[in-house]
């Protein structure tokens, strides 16, 4: 077994005041947690599960292809 890094997308949801985590290049990868903490644990648990998943059924794991993120300034 094999140490698999992954780049998750957080946001802090206001209404719910929980962060959403999102793994854009696992499709499925997806959580929430009152805190950072609390989110990576249930992020960690979400992507076993998805990797478990996808080599029972012989899926490919695809490289992490995300690259990042840009904040766009504009005039409004």
């Amino acid at each position: 077994m094999s140490l698999r890094t992954f780049t998750a997308y957080v946001e802090f949801d206001l209404e719910t005041k929980l962060y959403i985590g999102t793994i854009p290049s696992l499709p499925g990868a997806h959580s929430q947690g009152a805190t950072l903490d609390e989110l990576q644990r249930n992020l960690q648990e979400v992507v076993a599960l998805c990797l478990e998943e996808r080599a029972a059924s012989h899926e490919p794991i695809e490289a992490d292809a995300f690259v990042g993120i840009q904040k766009i300034a504009v005039d409004a």
